[in-house]
C-alpha cells in the first residue's frame, strides 16, 4: 500500500445509507413470511404484524418508510389502517407510502383505497417482480415528496420577513402590511419600479401564509405572446388546435391550492383581461377545447411597475379587473427614497458575494459608501446588488475602494449636485479660504483611513494610495501627530 492509499484508508468513510424500512401487515402467516424473505433479500429492513392493531403499534415504534397491508383483516382492516397511518404520518410531518394487497374480488375496494391515499395495490397471487417494481416506485415518490416538503420548509424560512434588508420607515410600513395580509386569501397588488423587490414580497406573502404547502407559480405577463395567453393561463385539451398533441395544464390549474403570481400584470392585453376577470370572479376556468369547466382554488398576487390607475383612465386596463386585483395595494419605495438602507444592503451583499467568491472582503471604504449613497439608483436594489457583486469580484484587499465601482457611478459622484452648485455659487460670492477647505478635506480622509485600519499608519497609507513618508508629513502638517509620536514607530 503506498502513502496515498494509506492516507485514504485512514480517512473516515461516509456510512452507507440505511435501508428503507417496510412494515408488512397481514393476518396470513404464510404471506408475511414470503414477503419478509423476499424484501430482505432485496436489502430492505422489514417488520411484520398479524393484525391492524399490531400494525399501528409497530408503525409507531418502527417508523417505516412504506406500509404493505392486506385489505381484508378482522378488527382494524386495511382501509382503516390506511387512514390511521396517513394521519399519524401527517402529525409526525413524515411521508409514508402505503401499498394495499387485495384479492381479485375486492379490486373496487383497492381503488377506493387509492382514492383515500394509498400509492398502489397488488392482487393475490402477486408476481414478485411486479411487487418489487411498485415498492421501488412508491419509495422513490415518497422520497421526492419528503424532499419537496423540506424544500418548501426551507423556502418558507428563506422568505420570512427577517430575511428582508432595510429598517427605514418606508420599509417598516411594507413589512407591517405583509404581516397583516399574508394569513388571508385576499388578492393584492404590489406596485413599484423595476428592481425594488416585488417578487420577493410575493414570496414572503405566499410562504408566510397557510398556502405555503401549495405551489407558488410565477408568470411574467409581458413575456407571453397575446395569441398564447389563453392556452398558457387556462390550458388546453388534446386536439384543440393544430399542434395540441396532448393535454396541457394551465397556470391557474397548476397553482390551485397555492398562489399565482402575475408579474407585470399591466402588460395583459385587453382580450386576456376579460378571461382573467371571469376566472377570478367565478373561480373556474375552461381549458381551450374543453366542454367542462374546472374549479380552481388559487390566491392571486399581482405586480406592476406601471400606474394602473392611469392605465384604467387611458382605457388600456379594465377597471373591474383593477379593483378585483387591488384589494390591498403594497407600494414598494425606490432605493433613492430609502437611502438610509444602503449601508445595510451593502453589508448584506458584500457578505453574500465574499462567501460565494471565497474572497476575504469585509467592507467598503468611507469614500466608497459616500459615492454609493449619492448615486440615484435607477435600477434600485437589483442595480445595487449587481454593483456589489462586481465590486467584490474586483476587490484586491479587505476593503472595497472607489476604484472597484463602475465608472458611471464614480463620474456621477464627481459632478456636483444642484444643491451643492447653488451653495458653491453663494460661497464664491462671499469669498472662501481655499487652503483651509482643502486641509479640512484632507484631515477628514486621514481620520477615516486611520479609523478603518484601527490606527495602523502603514495600512492607512496604502489605503489612501500614498507612501508612508507622505502620510507622516501630512499628519504632522495638519497637527494630527507629532515628530515624537511618529519617531516611536
Amino acid at each position: 500500500m503506498d502513502r496515498h492509499d494509506s492516507r485514504a484508508a485512514s480517512e473516515p468513510r461516509p456510512s452507507p445509507p440505511s435501508p428503507a424500512r417496510i412494515l408488512i401487515v397481514d393476518d396470513e402467516p404464510g404471506i408475511r413470511e414470503v414477503l419478509s424473505a423476499l424484501l430482505r433479500r432485496d436489502g430492505y429492513d422489514t417488520r411484520s404484524a398479524e393484525s391492524g392493531e399490531q400494525g399501528l403499534s409497530a408503525f409507531a415504534e418502527f417508523k417505516p418508510d412504506l406500509v404493505l397491508t392486506d385489505l381484508q383483516m378482522p378488527g382494524i382492516d386495511g382501509l382503516d389502517l390506511l387512514g390511521r397511518v396517513k394521519a399519524a404520518a401527517a402529525r409526525e410531518q413524515r411521508t409514508v407510502a402505503v401499498i394495499v394487497i387485495t384479492a381479485h374480488g375486492t379490486v373496487d375496494t383497492a381503488v377506493r383505497a387509492m382514492r383515500e391515499g394509498a400509492f398502489d395495490y397488488v392482487t393475490k397471487p402477486f408476481l414478485n417482480d411486479e411487487l418489487r417494481a411498485k415498492i421501488g416506485r412508491a419509495l422513490e415518490v415518497a422520497k421526492l415528496s419528503a424532499d419537496n416538503v423540506r424544500l418548501r420548509s426551507a423556502l418558507g424560512e428563506r422568505y420570512q420577513l427577517d430575511r428582508f434588508v432595510g429598517q427605514s420607515s418606508r420599509m417598516q410600513e411594507v413589512y407591517q402590511l405583509i404581516r397583516q395580509i399574508r394569513g388571508t386569501r385576499i388578492n393584492c397588488l404590489i406596485c413599484g419600479e423595476s428592481g425594488t423587490g416585488k417578487e420577493l414580497v410575493a414570496q414572503a406573502i405566499h410562504y408566510g401564509s397557510d398556502r405555503k404547502g401549495g405551489p407558488l407559480i410565477s408568470v411574467n405577463c409581458g413575456a407571453i405572446p397575446e395569441s398564447l395567453f389563453e392556452s398558457e393561463l387556462f390550458g388546453y385539451k388534446k386536439g384543440a388546435f393544430t399542434g395540441a398533441q396532448r393535454d396541457k395544464v394551465g397556470l391557474f390549474e397548476a397553482a390551485s391550492g397555492g398562489t399565482l403570481f402575475l408579474d407585470e400584470v399591466g402588460e395583459l392585453p385587453l382580450s386576456a383581461q376579460v378571461k382573467v376577470l371571469r376566472a377570478l370572479a367565478e373561480r373556474r376556468v375552461t381549458p381551450v377545447g374543453a366542454s367542462a369547466e374546472l374549479a380552481i382554488d388559487v390566491r392571486i398576487v399581482a405586480a406592476t411597475n406601471r400606474n394602473l390607475n392611469d392605465e384604467v383612465k387611458a382605457g388600456r386596463f379594465r377597471e373591474d379587473l383593477y379593483y378585483r386585483l387591488n384589494v390591498v395595494q403594497i407600494d414598494l419605495p425606490p432605493l433613492r427614497d430609502r437611502r438610509e438602507d444602503i449601508p445595510d444592503l451593502v453589508r448584506h451583499f458584500i457578505g453574500r458575494f465574499a462567501a460565494e467568491f471565497r474572497k476575504p472582503v469585509s467592507g467598503l471604504t468611507p469614500e466608497g459608501l459616500s459615492i454609493l449613497s449619492r448615486w440615484r439608483w435607477p435600477g434600485n436594489v437589483r442595480e445595487l446588488q449587481n454593483v456589489m457583486e462586481r465590486a467584490v469580484a474586483l476587490a484586491d484587499g479587505p476593503l472595497i475602494t472607489p476604484a472597484a465601482l463602475p465608472g458611471r457611478i464614480q463620474e456621477e459622484d464627481l459632478a456636483p449636485s444642484a444643491e451643492e452648485k447653488d451653495a458653491s455659487d453663494l460661497e464664491m460670492k462671499a469669498g472662501i479660504d481655499l487652503e483651509a477647505r482643502l486641509m479640512e478635506t484632507e484631515r477628514r480622509y486621514l481620520r477615516a483611513a486611520l479609523k478603518i485600519t484601527a490606527g495602523n499608519r502603514t495600512h492607512a497609507a496604502k489605503q489612501l494610495g500614498i507612501t508612508f513618508r507622505s502620510l507622516r508629513y501630512r499628519l504632522i502638517k495638519l497637527g494630527m501627530a507629532s515628530e515624537e509620536d511618529l519617531g516611536r514607530e
